[in-house]
């Protein structure tokens, strides 16, 4: 098992999510590819969980979700040979493929509720205080200066200081500060 550390003050995790349309005759063979390529991820320092959503009715579509610490961990992921030998077995059982990155406030959202991964309470704990500390803030600073304007520019105005504030400079530097708590043992 890789061992995990702390994010540096520079580093945020990034999600990797790669959608296949499979072929119909190659479902099995699909979904055993995946779940070796799932292990192989696993094995990489900085991964911290995948999955693979299966398609719905009607659909042909499956998503390979994988996570890591970092883009230096994701990028030594993907430029392994281990990953693109995998990648050669798995041409003939699909007809097209997406691939989408996320990090930062994306990727703190979508972190999923896993026994390795943060806590779902504790990530809506931490939410909370910082909104309400926010809030507080920009009422007592801000809303004086600004009661003047109508309703809905006014709430515009909150909904974007709170947005940026929370996704660039609080949950970034807290969620570096606070990730062992975060993510306690189970």
């Amino acid at each position: 098992m890789p061992t995990r550390r702390p994010p540096s003050p520079d580093t945020e995790p990034v999600t990797v999510t790669a959608a296949r349309s499979v072929r119909p005759d190659q479902v099995a063979a699909f979904e055993a590819w995946a779940a070796e390529i799932m292990a192989l991820a696993a094995t990489f320092p900085g991964h911290l969980g995948s999955t693979l959503l299966r398609p719905g009715p009607g659909s042909t579509e499956y998503h390979l979700i994988y996570r890591f610490h970092d883009r230096e961990a994701l990028a030594a992921w993907e430029r392994s040979a281990d990953r693109h030998g995998a990648l050669g077995r798995a041409g003939g059982m699909v007809d097209s493929a997406r691939y989408s990155r996320v990090s930062g406030l994306e990727s703190f959202f979508t972190a999923p509720d896993r026994a390795d991964g943060p806590s779902r309470t504790r990530l809506t704990v931490l939410t909370i205080a910082v909104v309400f500390v926010l809030q507080l803030g920009v009422q007592a600073l801000v809303a004086p200066s600004v009661s003047h304007w109508p309703l809905v520019l006014r709430a515009l105005f909150y909904a974007v200081v709170l947005v940026l504030a929370l996704g660039y400079v609080c949950m970034p530097f807290l969620t570096r500060r606070l990730w062992r708590w975060l993510r306690p043992r189970r």
